[in-house]
């Protein structure tokens, strides 16, 4: 909320060099995506956090299948019924493989959790109304994409490009403690993130000239890696980045559908976090293979389903 606070305060001195109309819808266009997406940010940071302090690692090396390839397809189910953010979703997967679950099925739930859980496909049928298929079409292509990513590890991935990861949080740490600690963490991460995404949204949409939008958007394969590369620029939180993708109003479905899938999956702090956990080389590997894959999959089954 600070930048909608710093926005508001310095809405009086930007009139005299901006146009008066044009900053205020500009404010409040940002302060509507803000607005509709905090309740979403927040229940998904509380529900990550939740499952981060009381569920333990051991559950899900009994859960899923001991065949790596089954596990894989598992895992990647899996994100679709475990609320995990972005920020959540990477030390959660370095414990499930310090815990002797296999990396491709660690990395599958990674993608699919942040990418398909309930709260982000409630969010995108709010932000998306009378367009169903959008959140459909999220769901199939993102499912998709961390089962992709899981296998193509399977089978290509070395164990000398992957640095297993200690906990951040002690053994014995109570669970309180943790919870606290991680849901602060996220919200204050995530809540940061969404504020510079409502106000790149609100530029795209009164400030930059309508007519680069629309020559963007008349470009089908170059709309979408735009949209693509603007989700890994933006790193909005999954629970809230629908919210943004709905006010993009000149691009087509399916470059939408691009920002939506490859947003939780490759993004600036993701990139971060996945060099700082699992080493450099990792994520040097992981983070373009899976940018690739999310754009491909992003075309296809736009071309099916929307």
């Amino acid at each position: 909320m600070g930048g909608a606070i710093l926005l508001l305060l310095l809405q009086p001195l930007l009139v005299s060099h901006l146009d008066a109309a044009a900053l205020k819808a500009a404010t409040t266009i940002f302060l509507a995506i803000v607005i509709q997406a905090l309740p979403f940010l927040v229940l998904g940071v509380v529900l990550s956090a939740a499952i981060t302090a009381f569920v333990p690692v051991t559950f899900w090396q009994r859960a899923l299948p001991r065949r790596p390839a089954m596990a894989v397809g598992v895992a990647g189910c899996a994100g679709a019924v475990v609320p995990g953010c972005e920020c959540g979703s990477v030390p959660v997967a370095g414990a499930l493989m310090a815990r002797g679950v296999a990396p491709a099925a660690a990395l599958a739930f990674l993608l699919s959790s942040p990418a398909i859980n309930p709260v982000v496909i409630v969010s995108t049928f709010v932000a998306f109304p009378g367009q169903p298929m959008m959140a459909v079409a999220r769901f199939a292509a993102s499912l998709m994409t961390a089962v992709i990513m899981g296998l193509l590890w399977l089978r290509f991935g070395r164990g000398e490009w992957l640095r297993i990861p200690r906990s951040r949080h002690a053994e014995d740490a109570a669970r309180s403690r943790v919870f606290l600690s991680t849901a602060a963490h996220d919200f204050l991460h995530a809540g940061g993130f969404l504020v510079i995404g409502g106000m790149a949204a609100a530029v795209l949409n009164v400030f930059v000239p309508r007519e680069w939008l629309a020559t963007v958007a008349d470009m089908p394969f170059v709309s979408v890696i735009a949209l693509a590369l603007l989700a890994v620029l933006l790193s909005i939180c999954s629970e809230a980045d629908a919210f943004v993708a709905a006010s993009l109003t000149e691009f087509s479905p399916t470059a939408l559908l691009a920002f939506l899938v490859v947003g939780p999956m490759v993004d600036m702090k993701l990139i971060a976090l996945q060099a700082g956990t699992f080493g450099r080389r990792f994520a040097q590997r992981f983070s373009p293979a899976t940018f690739a894959s999310a754009v491909v999959v992003s075309i296809v089954v736009g071309a099916v389903l929307l």
